[in-house]
């Protein structure tokens, strides 16, 4: 036997049938396909940390015995299970949150703009007369309509409950009493019964469309002397047919007249320096003696892009102011459109010598202009070494002043 007797055949997968790795049951290799063979279960984190099992596709060059190499052209493995979603949260470190201040402290602290508002009003309302007339009058405009300012304490009072403020709270105190101390006591009703004598003025108004309404609503007052302004030739006839049978008596210089029934002693017109006549003075008899009754319409006031023009008004209250400063009875009556409030710095000529009917015997503010909605009391009864015992306001007229009323005692 030969060398090559001896040697042994080597196995033959197919003669022997025997398996080989990646081969059929008769040692037939199996030649990985494309799609069947050339994916590797490779376990991927996905982005939440859970470990999935993904397919990443490999390049073959050959069926067996070569390494599997990853296709780097492949796109991005797809994790075969499917996420926790919402991703469970990952603790971070966070900064320390600042303390806050005490709620105590707060309660003081917010709210500044609230309190200021309502610190600005009360020194509004107690120095108003501090308030500088330049730009404008300002001063004067503001003292017109300075009972108004009370209506700014309740927005204030939501704005510090809206806030919570306790500092804005306490603040508002103040204007509410500087408030009430200049207008509370006008509010309720002040009258004492009937008076010797009554009186009533009336702006008639030179537009005035019914002039027979009017003087019917006058006659209603029964009031012993009348005073009218703001008269025209032609509406002059008028008022003295309709007022005739009641009042006997009658004087009228300008554009102003006065209806009494007592006698009028005496009267003349009074230089108000505004060019025409719009003031008169006249002497009544009364039962305790004569009486200076005053009839004016002082020069009107304008608001426009200059501000509040109110110069020739001023002018014309000094020139009144010094008349009844002269005048030589002691009881003064003086009935008219002063177009000012009595807390109008520039009516103080007049306002620092008589007193309000109003203030001293009427209820409320007894506002007389505009007739639609007053809003300031410019038609004035004022008195000298008189008693005031009732004032009103009557229904409105065709005019766009209110009447207005008063019962004296002498």
């Amino acid at each position: 036997m030969t060398a090559s007797d001896n040697t042994q055949p080597l196995p033959d997968p197919e003669r022997d049938g025997a398996p080989t790795p990646d081969g059929d049951a008769v040692g037939r290799a199996t030649v990985p396909g494309p799609e069947a063979v050339g994916r590797a279960a490779i376990p991927v984190e996905t982005a939440h940390g859970a470990a999935v099992a993904t397919e990443t596709p490999y390049l073959f060059e050959d069926a067996v015995g070569r390494a599997a190499v990853p296709d780097p052209t492949a796109p991005p493995p797809m994790a075969s299970v499917r996420e926790e979603w919402p991703p469970p949260r990952r603790s971070s470190p966070r900064e320390p949150a600042a303390p806050r201040p005490a709620r105590s402290h707060r309660v003081w602290t917010r709210g500044v703009l609230a309190a200021v508002a309502a610190a600005l009003l009360a020194l509004i309302l107690a120095f108003h007369q501090s308030v500088p007339n330049d730009p404008g009058n300002l001063g004067s405009l503001l003292e017109t309509f300075l009972p108004w300012l009370g209506w700014l304490i309740p927005p204030i009072a939501v704005w510090a409950l809206l806030r919570r403020s306790a500092t804005a709270a306490i603040v508002l105190i103040a204007p509410v009493i500087v408030w009430s101390g200049m207008y509370v006591g006008l509010l309720p009703d002040k009258s004492s019964g009937e008076g010797d004598i009554r009186v009533v003025t009336h702006n008639v108004d030179a537009d005035n469309a019914d002039i027979p309404g009017t003087i019917a609503r006058l006659l209603t007052a029964d009031a012993d002397v009348i005073a009218l302004q703001e008269l025209t030739e032609t509406a002059m006839g008028q008022y003295v047919d309709g007022l005739d049978d009641s009042y006997p008596y009658y004087v009228s210089h300008g554009t102003v007249a006065l209806f009494s029934r007592q006698a009028i002693l005496d009267s003349s017109p009074v230089d108000i320096n505004i060019g025409w006549t719009r003031a008169m003075r006249a002497t009544i008899e009364t039962e305790q003696g004569p009486m200076a009754v005053y009839v004016a319409h002082l020069a009107s006031v304008r608001v426009g892009s200059e501000g509040f023009t109110s110069q020739q008004r001023d002018a014309t209250a000094e020139a009144l102011g010094t008349a009844i400063a002269e005048e030589g009875l002691e009881r003064v009556l003086l009935l008219g459109d002063l177009n000012g409030t009595m807390q109008d710095r520039s009516l103080a000529p007049i306002t620092h010598q008589l007193g309000s009917t109003q203030a001293e015997a009427g209820t409320g503010f007894g506002f007389t202009w505009p007739a639609s909605f007053p809003m300031a009391r410019i038609d004035q009864i004022l008195v000298r070494e008189l008693t005031s015992v009732d004032s009103w306001s009557l229904e409105p007229t065709g005019s766009d002043h209110l009447p207005i009323a008063a019962d004296l005692d002498l």
